[in-house]
């Protein structure tokens, strides 16, 4: 599924080492910041993987941690070099939530929950542009179709691979009720939905209007999980302006439970297909 150099996971795991030889020296962000003549902002974005980490920046970082083990330092620069590879979606330009696309391309399992919009992974071509457009009305052209090219390119990689990404989708009837383009267009999105979920590796669980108020009321949310012990988990939140990545044991603990009710408290698999194309039957009429 994944290349065997990820640049957004390498520098992940870079970041977690350095967070932890720092910790070791029982030194803070802001004393290291001190001694690098750095901001403190600078040494956050190091160490959550958000920022890419140089070959200096590690030797800067291994010399004020009082790093003898030569070992250590080169395998921690070649860990800096290989993290600033490109991935393959950089070919596509600058696409704002690339750091996710790096971390779901790795990723061994992706829960995600979704109350407004048929999950990227599972949409067709049409209603992936119709939906972009929307949400986007200022995008030019050339940019919607870029987009729903790294969409496309994102099913093709994770879940047709050899060793496909373990999805599992939960949506809320709202997403399927709301007209994305037209109504013919949303037959044909639901139709592939209902395929979709029939792969051994993709769960769809349909959460209907009448369940009332349940634990993902809140928005929109995603858990990756992957194949290495050393990745720890993370929450996903997609923002306007900034997305949010949790990867604090509590909270993707927390996230983990709510989404446990959520797959409760949904029609099981069998029912979930069922009410799916009951309403694209809706949209033929």
């Amino acid at each position: 599924m994944a290349s065997n150099v990820n640049p957004t996971v390498r520098r992940r795991r870079l970041g977690q080492e350095l967070r932890r030889l720092r910790e070791l020296k029982g030194m803070t962000a802001e004393e290291v910041a001190e001694r690098l003549l750095v901001s403190q902002s600078k040494i956050s974005r190091l160490e959550n993987g958000r920022r890419s980490i140089s070959q200096r920046d590690v030797r800067d970082l291994c010399g004020v941690y009082d790093v003898e083990d030569h070992r250590i330092v080169d395998s921690l620069m070649q860990m800096a070099k290989d993290s600033r590879q490109q991935g393959w979606w950089h070919a596509f330009g600058d696409i704002p939530y690339s750091v996710y696309i790096g971390l779901e391309t790795d990723a061994a399992s992706l829960r995600v929950y979704d109350p407004q919009i048929v999950p990227g992974l599972l949409q067709t071509p049409r209603y992936a542009e119709a939906l972009i457009t929307g949400a986007l009305p200022e995008t030019a052209a050339s940019d919607v179709e870029k987009r729903v090219n790294v969409r496309l390119r994102r099913q093709e990689r994770i879940l047709t691979a050899d060793q496909p990404l373990r999805l599992w989708a939960v949506i809320d009837e709202a997403a399927l009720r709301r007209v994305v383009g037209d109504r013919q267009l949303m037959r044909e999105q639901l139709e592939h939905l209902v395929e979709q979920s029939q792969l051994p590796h993709v769960t769809v669980q349909i959460l209907p209007f009448d369940m009332g108020a349940h634990p993902g009321i809140s928005g929109h949310y995603a858990i990756l999980e992957f194949p290495d012990a050393a990745d720890s988990s993370v929450v996903y939140i997609e923002g306007v302006t900034s997305d949010l990545y949790l990867e604090k044991a509590n909270d993707v603990q927390k996230y983990s439970v709510m989404y446990e009710h959520l797959r409760a408290q949904a029609l099981n698999v069998e029912a979930s297909r069922h009410f799916i194309a009951n309403i694209a039957k809706e949209y033929a009429r």
